[in-house]
């Protein structure tokens, strides 16, 4: 199949790359500058030059005329498939960022990619649109309600979920994946709280005894390529590694992977981190400031309550199985990026 992805250059999109080729795909990739370009060719995709902001204009409406954006444009001609996992993601900042990086860009990519005759659509999303901080079930599928997420970048990502949803694509399917927190080597935010970590900047709640998922990037990239082929329009499947674990047993191995012992960092009830979280969350936003408190809502969500995901509709409607247990993701840490 001719697939063009976007994001190809990043973390989540090399390791797509390398599972598409690996299933015989043939893949083109947006890249926007020529640091992104030699990235996805030395992961064997042809790149292509360009910027998913040429599709919008400043006020935010679909790019019209001879714009940059015409030229790449042209590439989706002859593709089968578009897998979009480019995204601005952030866990603070007010929503307008987003709408203007993450969701324009999208719904302008959609609507042009079903005018060329693309016969598929894989959209990127996140485990962060069913997240708003309420007291929610401990195992969340498909048919939770997802309330109001907590995070802009949550927020966002739903919005786009249901635009793209409602947009009549006649040929097109779409298919979304929800994945939750995404690692693996190389990936930057991992690497930064090991760093944080090794200088004392790490801190459990509740002992790290809550239970949450994760999925790893290839595990991720497993499903992308199966929902190439399976999966019904308009179906949203999420996708984990299929072993929750208590956030304890999943950091102390993997920060320690990357040379940050944090077995015996501090630790802080929840009933005292979650009205501190509120009020430092709060001032932070009164203040307008760019970057999170060092306790937030957000993270005592993450940290300080259970929350896994119930994968069996992507088990059953895509054929998905993790492929990469944790014990072999951790061991991929030790090894240097390349």
């Amino acid at each position: 199949m001719d697939v063009f992805l976007t994001g190809g250059s990043g973390f989540v999109g090399q390791h797509i790359i390398t599972r598409l080729l690996a299933d015989g795909h043939a893949v083109r990739a947006l890249a926007r500058s020529p640091e992104a370009a030699r990235r996805v060719e030395r992961a064997g995709a042809t790149p292509v030059r360009g910027d998913l902001a040429d599709l919008v204009d400043p006020a935010g409406a679909p790019a019209g005329g001879a714009r940059p954006a015409r030229d790449w444009l042209a590439a989706l001609d002859g593709s089968e498939a578009v897998i979009h996992a480019a995204a601005r993601m952030a866990f603070w900042g007010p929503d307008a960022g987003f709408e203007r990086d993450n969701h324009r860009p999208t719904v302008a990519l959609f609507t042009a990619a079903s005018a060329a005759g693309v016969k598929r659509f894989v959209l990127i999303s996140a485990a962060a649109v069913s997240t708003d901080g309420r007291p929610r079930p401990v195992v969340v599928d498909e048919t939770t309600p997802t309330g109001r997420p907590m995070i802009a970048y949550g927020r966002v990502k739903l919005t786009t979920e249901r635009a793209l949803a409602r947009t009549p694509t006649p040929g097109m399917a779409l298919v979304t994946l929800r994945p939750p927190f995404i690692w693996g080597s190389g990936m930057t935010t991992l690497r930064e709280t090991a760093e944080s970590a090794a200088d004392g900047g790490f801190a459990w709640i509740d002992d790290g005894r809550h239970v949450m998922d994760f999925v790893h990037v290839e595990n991720l990239a497993t499903a992308t390529a199966a929902a190439l082929d399976r999966g019904r329009d308009r179906g949203v499947y999420y996708v984990t590694d299929g072993a929750p674990l208590p956030i304890r047993d999943f950091f102390t191995p993997v920060l320690g992977a990357m040379g940050a012992d944090v077995s015996d960092a501090r630790s802080f009830p929840l009933a005292v981190a979650a009205p501190l979280a509120g009020v430092l969350d709060l001032t932070w936003r009164l203040l307008r400031r760019p970057t999170p408190p060092p306790l937030y809502n957000w993270l005592v969500a993450i940290m300080g309550r259970d929350r896994t995901y119930d994968i069996t509709r992507a088990r059953t409607e895509l054929g998905y199985r993790p492929q990469v247990t944790f014990s072999a993701g951790v061991e991929g840490l030790r090894v240097p990026v390349r």
